[in-house]
């Protein structure tokens, strides 16, 4: 009977006790999670040869060539995606910054060119003053040439008194019958490329290239395939 009440009395005893254990948690694993919006690039190129201007670089990208307003009315690229060599990209990124802190920033219409479009190109305006013969190559396909303008720093165009990739004797450098202001403009834009290690050309206010070196001309044409990820 005592050990009936002793066996008993522990039961109890343990049931009660039990009920009062705090509840454990199960151990939730902590996620750093993603913005739903944040895009992570994958690079698909050699890197040892070319370098991407993306948005990141804090520029506006409107490539023309691939769509159809340019001067051939037709897209000459299959996607627009903005390549220079290593090399010039560095420089043109430090000219960006530049115009930054002056309240500008960059607005790339054509990088590199690979040479099949090059000689599109040419089919179309078979002009030296204006296209690049396809047997010498233009310094785009060579990746060290850039055509660009100048914005504000909401995106806005900065006036240059002649459209891109306009052929005509306004466009040129060296053309001074225009307003004070636009004149003004475009010495801004051609002193921070100077000042960069860019070179203009007489024709066209837009067009930069890099250095004094002739790299090879290239026929490498970018991926078109969507290579990003969230």
């Amino acid at each position: 009977m005592i050990a009936f009440k002793l066996s008993f009395s522990l039961v109890l005893f343990s049931l009660l006790t039990a009920g009062c254990k705090p509840q454990t948690q199960p151990v939730m694993e902590t996620q750093t999670m993603l913005p739903q919006d944040t895009i992570i690039a994958v690079v698909d190129y050699d890197t040892t040869q070319w370098t991407e201007l993306t948005l990141t670089d804090n520029v506006t990208l409107d490539i023309r060539y691939a769509t159809s307003n340019n001067f051939v009315k037709e897209p000459v690229y299959p996607c627009g995606r903005c390549f220079l060599k290593p090399g010039v990209a560095k420089a043109l990124k430090k000219v960006n910054q530049s115009l930054i802190r002056k309240g500008y920033k960059l607005k790339l219409f054509d990088c590199y060119r690979p040479s099949p479009a090059q000689q599109k190109l040419w089919n179309k305006v078979p002009n030296p003053d204006y296209v690049a013969r396809p047997s010498e190559g233009s310094m785009h396909s060579r990746g060290s040439a850039i055509d660009l303008t100048l914005t504000d720093l909401q995106g806005n165009e900065i006036d240059m008194g002649t459209p891109y990739d306009f052929f005509g004797r306004e466009a040129h450098q060296d053309y001074t019958n225009l307003p004070p202001a636009i004149l003004s403009n475009r010495l801004i834009l051609k002193s921070a490329m100077e000042t960069g290690g860019f070179q203009a050309i007489r024709t066209e206010w837009w067009h930069f290239s890099f250095g004094k070196g002739m790299p090879p001309l290239s026929d490498w044409q970018w991926n078109c395939e969507v290579k990003s990820e969230k």
